[in-house]
């Protein structure tokens, strides 16, 4: 900034009262809404994201931080997967102790991410013309908390373009939305309270 010139803004005194700008009151999201309005798209949103070798202390640690239950895994640009509160904190820590794998505080975010290979993404050109019903509709078939959203442009290797998360959806539409991935031992619904 060596030999670049800046100039103080002015000032205004504040009179005694004054208003607080608000956002506008938006249109309340129904099954009918556009799915893109609930998206988290990630070309406005930066996403979480967390290093493979991380620890679990680390994840959970940013995931309370940034008020998320959900980080990307990713090294250098590349994303791996994802992990959730559910993995950090449920059974399976134990259960890959029991099996072996050492302590659980040797454990790193690897061990219990869910790979990219394994989770099904939603195309960005179907999302374009879905309804929020037809969210809905997906999260119970398949039984997922969170969808990822990807992209191809052309040329390009596939991107994860957003994601719908199903506890935000249901914040939106103001009812719980219940997929089948719910907490199946003590340690899950513990953690699920805490949260």
């Amino acid at each position: 900034m060596t030999g670049t010139s800046f100039k103080p803004l002015g000032t205004q005194p504040l009179a005694a009262r004054a208003l607080l700008a608000r956002p506008a009151p938006g249109q309340p999201v129904t099954a009918q809404s556009p799915a893109l309005e609930v998206m988290t798209d990630f070309t406005a949103t930066n996403p979480v994201c967390i290093a493979p070798d991380a620890s679990l202390f680390a994840a959970n640690e940013a995931m309370l931080a940034h008020r998320v239950r959900l980080l990307f895994v990713a090294d250098s640009e590349q994303l791996l997967g994802i992990v959730s509160t559910q993995d950090t904190l449920g059974e399976r820590p134990l259960q890959l102790r029991h099996q072996g794998k050492g302590n659980v505080f040797d454990l790193s975010v690897s061990d219990l991410m869910h790979p990219l290979s394994g989770l099904p993404m939603l195309r960005l050109a179907d999302v374009r013309h879905a309804n929020v019903g037809d969210l809905l509709a997906t999260f119970k078939r398949l039984g997922r908390q969170h969808l990822l959203v990807g992209e191809e442009p052309a040329g390009q290797p596939m991107t994860v373009r957003g994601m719908f998360s199903a506890t935000q959806l249901g914040r939106q539409l103001g009812v719980p939305v219940d997929t089948f991935e719910t907490a199946q031992t003590f340690a899950q619904i513990e953690a699920a309270l805490g949260a």
